[in-house]
């Protein structure tokens, strides 16, 4: 998604589209991935690649707020197998007594809201 928005950035700065070249794509996405990680620990970041396309340099600040309003539908998506497993377990989420977080998207803010929400507010254990 970050690279979407990014690449339709690109297109309404610069009117270029990069979004049929592999290795524009491959570049932004390396550092889109840069800015998730970042944003998982900081407010806002800049995604910066020189010459993304046409010799034209991209740089554009996201901030978290955006990266989450982006990454919702994503986000909301990670409950749905949470509800399975218990519900396949024949456990509520009342009887869970520790949620452990493991993986990579799981350091994203709002994604540890959401589940934290979801399990009423108890800890995680990160």
């Amino acid at each position: 998604k970050l690279v979407e928005y990014c690449c339709a950035e690109f297109l309404k700065k610069k009117g270029i589209d990069i979004r049929q070249n592999p290795r524009s794509l491959r570049r932004l996405s390396t550092q889109c991935e840069r800015a998730k990680r970042v944003l998982s620990s900081a407010n806002q970041t800049t995604i910066e690649v020189d010459a993304l396309g046409d010799n034209e340099d991209f740089n554009s600040t996201i901030t978290r707020a955006k990266f989450e309003e982006l990454c919702m539908s994503m986000f909301k998506e990670c409950i749905p197998p949470v509800e399975k497993v218990l519900k396949d377990s024949g456990i509520s989420k009342n009887q869970i007594h520790e949620v452990v977080l493991v993986g990579g998207s799981t350091r994203i803010p709002k994604v540890q809201d959401l589940l934290k929400d979801y399990f009423n507010g108890k800890e995680l254990n990160k």
